[in-house]
Formats: C-alpha cells, structure tokens, sequence
C-alpha cells in the first residue's frame, strides 16, 4: 500500500484568501482567534513582510500594519475546506480519509498506472487542490500515519517501502504524534524527545508508564499493527459556505467566489456521480445588517437537464447573477444544490477532439436565467385529434428533476402514437378565421386532402371538419377546413394554420 497526505498548512488563511482576486491577495491580511485577548492565527505574505508574526497580540499587528485587514478565525469554513479537499481526492483513489484539523490521507497505490506513474498522480493532485485555493504539502509512506508525520514535519522525500520507514521516522521530534504535555515532559526529561528514542525503550515500561496511546502510535506508524481509517463519504446534499476576504457591493466582484464554488460543487457531483437539475446561492450580508433583520439574498437556478461540467454551470449562475441587484454588502455566499439526478460518467475517448470539454449552455437555461423561470414556457403535445387541444404551455422543468420530466414527455409522446401521421402546420391561430367568399373569388389550389376530423362529442366541444393543405394565390401554404358541424355538406371555409 501507499498513503499519500495532503496537509493544509495555511487552511486558516486559506479559507478566505480562495474568494479574493489575486490582486486583492497582494494587501496585507490577518486571521485573528475568536479569544477575549485575539492572537495572530495567521498573516499572509505582505502582513509577514510588515513584522506581523504567528502569536503577536492583534493590537501589536495593528502597531505594525494599521491598514491591515483583520477576519476572526472560521473553523466551520476550514472544516468544509478539508471535506472539499477529501472530495476532490476521491477523483484520484476511493480510498480518502480526515485526519482533522488540517490534513487528508488517502491510498492510491491501486491508482498509479491509471494516472501514469507516481509522479503524475502527485502532480495532478496537488495542482487540482492549488486550482482550489489551498496551499498544500504532500508527504507518501507505506502507512497512513506515517505519511501524516513526514508530511507535518515538512519531509517531501517519498518512502515507498515499509523496511525504510525506521530510517525516514527515527528523527521526527515526538510532539507530532499528539502525546499529551505530561508525557511529553515527562519523555523530555528521560532525554527521550524523538521518534528513535522512543522506539528503543522497552515496550511494556513504555505502555506502563506512558499509556497503551504511544505504543498504539509507534506500532501504526511503522506497520507493525493495522491502522484502519474510516473512509471519507460525501454528504448527501452540497452546502457550502465561502466566506469573503472583505464585504463587497457589487455583483462582479463576487465572480472569482463563485468559480470556487461551483468547482467545489462538481467534484461533489463527480464524486457522487450525479448531475444538478436545481441549485440556490445564498448572498449573505453583513453582521450588524443581519442583525437588524436583513435576510440573505437567495438566487436559485434551475436546469433543462442534469448537468455537472463547472464551464456550464458557471455561464448559467453568471447570467442569473447579470439580473441581481445587491440591497447592502456581500461577507459571505452560500451554494446548495437543491435538486439532483443520476448522471453516469463519459467514456473516454481516442481522438484529441473527443476530450476537448468545452460545455454549452442550452437556449432554454440562458434564457431563464436572463427573464425569470416563468417566463420561458415550452409547448407540450397531448393524445387529442382536435388540433386547437392537441397542444399545451407548460413550464420548463421548474423544480422537477430532469429524468422526471423526461418520462413525462416519453409518456405523451407515446398516447400520442396513436394520433394520425399526417400534415401538420408549425403555426397554428388562436382562433381560425373564416374565409368568406375568398375562395370563390380567387384561385386557391387544395394540395392535400380532406382529412376528417370528428370528435369532441363527450366534453361539449365537438366538431366535424375536413381539412386540406392549400396554396394561396400568393403562394403561401396554409392549412384550411370545411365545417360540417352543422351536418351540411357545403359548410364554410376556415383559414385554421400556416405551414413554414
């Protein structure tokens, strides 16, 4: 086996510093603790530049940098970050798992040769987990924990053999492996402060005076006893929230958290193997708005079909966005999927062409998303012969899966089966309109027919007509009856369809 870790060491800064544009990420930035007396949790680039260090008090930041931008630190945001980073590795291996508060593990010898080597897998991944804002290190060992404690103690070499793994952790100093501060001075003060010298000490004095926990650690790391992890499952319904560098009060400057969303969102479709037919962005505002009653501004979306690809749903969430108009400042935005369907995976392909993925977005979704759901209807057929009830408006998929609304449609086409096969105008009149003495004053040529079309005697709405496909004297092909409603034989003509 090989384990591979993921660690997050900047995942507090990280959380919000994925929803800002590169630029911004340029202005000095600190994440504080939530405490009564507020720590530097973490500073970025242009804050360490000012002097703004890991532990200085918040108030001897603002001495340092007073135009530094402060954000209280967000663990609920870091643990949906993790989650996502353990989603995303689930694309490489099925075999991920947590390793809280700041590190994924994950199995992927079985996953080499598909990806092409070692080297391909690491690299494809760790630029996968760098394209979703997250600074990464990456350790590999035989064992899971041990791929944790190389990875935490900043060893990039890999350790593909069990037998090297006494060499590769023998130096690593024993607080990473969790102990707690009692017996870590406890083993300092015996002289015993790394991995090796722990390792040489009698095990059953070691268990006894230590606790079973050491032994257990020991044991895992170099293989000697299983270490099972409880694999990483995706949770049923995508919520997550992305909280923002600093507020913002227009739309556009809320583009690059919503790319970051929606990728987040695909590799949970991917993972689950689903696609969205439904989904909702919560706009959440400022605190003290909040506060003061000010709900979040909801946009939702809804699909024709169940779609995945990020380009797709980007363009669909842009053009609904494009419509909203922000009542006060943006701190933070929320996407859920609302609504799902299964959607197998694509084969893969041989020609170049077959794997260009370049998504398009359906007339119908555009136009929604610019007009509003209602205002886009589709045209649904029914099992009638009468032409002016063959036909009804319905709304387009709104809040119905996609597969739903699939059957649906399969269902009427197939009652109507058993309507006639004949010729049928694209364009049909509200009401038809009676021709008069015109076809006895100019001449009309009948093309087609008659078709006789008599029902509707159960509902009150019968009808008796024969209809024939015409040309008019200017040339246009239209569609025209005779009414025999009456029982008469020279009933009068109607103008009823134009063909295209």
């Amino acid at each position: 086996m090989l384990w591979i870790c993921l660690l997050l060491p900047s995942l507090p800064l990280d959380v919000f510093a994925r929803a800002c544009a590169p630029e911004e990420a340029q202005r000095p930035f600190v994440v504080a603790s939530s405490d009564r007396h507020p720590q530097v949790v973490a500073a970025n680039v242009p804050a360490r530049d000012a002097g703004i260090r890991r532990g200085q008090s918040i108030a001897a930041a603002l001495a340092l940098a007073p135009a530094i931008t402060l954000r209280e630190r967000d663990p609920a945001a870091e643990a949906e970050a993790l989650a996502e980073i353990a989603t995303l590795a689930l694309a490489f291996t099925p075999n991920a798992s947590l390793v809280p508060p700041d590190a994924v593990v994950a199995e992927i010898g079985g996953s080499l040769r598909l990806f092409g080597g070692r080297a391909q897998l690491i690299g494809q991944l760790q630029a996968a987990a760098q394209a979703r804002g997250c600074a990464t290190r990456i350790a590999l060992a035989p064992t899971p924990l041990a791929a944790s404690l190389l990875a935490r103690a900043g060893s990039t070499m890999p350790v593909p053999d069990i037998a090297h793994l006494p060499d590769a952790l023998g130096p690593l100093p024993l607080p990473l492996l969790g102990l707690d501060s009692g017996a870590l001075e406890a083993l300092e003060a015996a002289g015993i402060t790394t991995f090796a010298d722990a390792r040489r000490l009698p095990r059953a004095a070691l268990a006894r005076r230590f606790g079973a926990s050491l032994v257990d650690a020991l044991d895992h790391a170099l293989g000697d006893r299983p270490d099972p992890r409880p694999p990483y499952r995706p949770p049923p319904r995508f919520e997550r929230r992305l909280p923002l560098l600093s507020p913002v009060d227009t739309v556009e400057a809320l583009g690059f958290g919503v790319n970051r969303l929606v990728t987040e969102l695909a590799d949970w479709l991917l993972a689950r193997g689903l696609g969205v037919t439904r989904m909702s962005l919560a706009l959440v505002h400022e605190r003290h708005l909040r506060e003061r009653g000010l709900p979040p501004t909801i946009v939702t979306f809804a699909l024709a079909a169940a779609a995945r690809a990020p380009a797709h749903l980007l363009a669909v969430l842009r053009e609904r966005l494009g419509r909203v108009v922000l009542p006060a400042p943006v701190e933070a935005i929320v996407l859920a999927s609302d609504e799902t369907a299964t959607l197998p995976g694509r084969n893969l392909g041989l020609l170049p062409e077959n794997e260009a993925g370049t998504a398009t977005v359906p007339l119908v979704e555009r136009l929604r998303s610019r007009l509003s759901d209602d205002a886009v209807v589709m045209l649904e057929s029914r099992a009638e012969h009468r032409p002016e009830h063959a036909m009804r408006t319905v709304a387009t998929v709104h809040g119905t899966p996609a597969s739903k609304h699939a059957a649906a449609m399969s269902g009427h086409a197939d009652a109507c089966a058993s309507v006639p096969a004949a010729a049928r105008p694209l364009w049909l009149l509200d009401e038809a309109r009676p021709l008069g003495t015109t076809l006895e004053t100019q001449p009309w040529i009948l093309r087609d027919g008659p078709e006789r079309i008599e029902s509707g005697w159960w509902d009150g709405r019968d009808l008796r007509r024969d209809y024939f496909v015409a040309e008019t004297p200017q040339g246009e092909t239209v569609w025209i009856y005779r009414d025999h409603r009456y029982g008469t034989d020279d009933g009068e003509w109607f103008l009823h369809g134009l063909f295209a």
